[in-house]
């Protein structure tokens, strides 16, 4: 049987009777709105641990039984025959207790800022970038998510150049992680004459949404320069349809917003500034502590080629946990459940392995 920590069980169960206990008193709106995010993530952990709990007693109830002479045969042979099935349950248990229990991603929970950008094939590529803004959007919709365009530029024959988007909702982080990499799109255009297929590539990254409580941006580390949407620069202050360009002075990142708003533009330059650099903290530290292995699914490598979409085929392919999938049609309309579920146990199965590694 595998090793469960029950010292850290018995104390997420100590925390939600603290956490229950706290709701009941009716303290203040923004503590309570905090304590219930906190039930509804310790709830379901410490309802997996009570029913283990649950099964081991019943366990050692029936190995009582088996030993106890004093009761007639019949009882005991009952209860041998209900052992291989309490010794199932708790298997089971013991296999879902310990994915609840790996170290969480602090992010996971977040909102999430999506980028996509076209790469490689020209105006294909660009149309590929809007095929999967829309897989993306289509996705968030079935999951009562809000998606929000930031910014845009169109491609010369439709799609995007790029688009940066918010997706809001809980534990979209988690759930769309997986999708930084390069994808790469095998399809005959509609101005293919001659039938040949094209290949061409667009590249997705998933930043968690960063609060200002996440990462601190200090005014004398930024340049704020404001211009016409339409021209290509210049100073226009006063104008209300101003763009708003904002540069990292320490890492040179530079973020653009041209709503109409000038106001709105440089609060959502600076969501996605404040993001980026999240992103970039976390990838720093997750840099040094993965600095002697490196995790397949969760290397977040934006310039890995992750998954390929074949039209000709109607063939779905991600490269990293070998997997192809024959419902392109379905997946561009937004069922990727069945990817994001496989990519999530793969890394789910490793951190396992990890962690199997380091209790031996």
């Amino acid at each position: 049987m595998p090793t469960l920590p029950v010292e850290k069980m018995r104390e997420l169960d100590r925390r939600l009777s603290e956490v229950e206990a706290r709701m009941s008193e009716g303290p203040a709106a923004d503590v309570y709105v905090k304590l219930a995010s906190e039930y509804a993530e310790l709830q379901p952990i410490v309802a997996k641990i009570r029913a283990y709990e649950k099964a081991l007693a019943d366990l050692e109830g029936i190995e009582v039984l088996m030993a106890d002479r004093a009761i007639d045969r019949e009882m005991r042979d009952l209860a041998e025959m209900e052992k291989p099935e309490a010794e199932e349950r708790i298997a089971a248990l013991e296999k879902e207790m310990q994915l609840l229990l790996l170290p969480k991603d602090a992010a996971d929970e977040k909102s999430a800022i999506l980028e996509i950008r076209a790469g490689t094939g020209g105006s294909e590529a660009a149309l590929f970038a809007g095929d999967l803004f829309r897989m993306y959007e289509r996705y968030a919709a079935a999951k009562g998510w809000k998606v929000e365009v930031l910014s845009a530029s169109e491609g010369d024959a439709g799609g995007y150049k790029e688009i940066i988007a918010t997706v809001s909702g809980r534990g979209v982080f988690a759930r769309l992680k997986f999708e930084s990499g390069v994808h790469r799109v095998q399809r005959v255009p509609d101005t293919e004459a001659s039938g040949r297929i094209h290949t061409s590539a667009a590249t997705v990254a998933v930043l968690p949404e960063a609060e200002e409580i996440d990462i601190e941006v200090r005014a004398e580390d930024i340049r704020i320069d404001t211009m016409r949407s339409s021209g290509a620069g210049g100073q226009h202050v006063n104008t209300t349809d101003s763009a708003v360009r904002i540069t990292h002075l320490p890492t040179g990142i530079v973020v653009t917003s041209s709503e109409k708003s000038q106001h709105q533009n440089r609060a959502k330059a600076m969501q996605v500034l404040r993001s980026r650099l999240f992103d970039m903290e976390r990838q720093r530290a997750d840099s040094e502590r993965s600095a002697s292995r490196r995790s397949q699914v969760g290397s977040g490598d934006r310039s890995e080629r992750i998954r390929t979409y074949n039209f000709p085929q109607g063939r779905l392919t991600d490269h990293r946990i070998n997997l192809t999938l024959y419902k392109l049609d379905r997946m561009m309309e937004g069922e990727i459940d069945e990817v994001v579920d496989a990519l999530m146990a793969d890394f789910q199965a490793d951190q396992l392995a990890q962690l199997s590694a380091v209790q031996g």
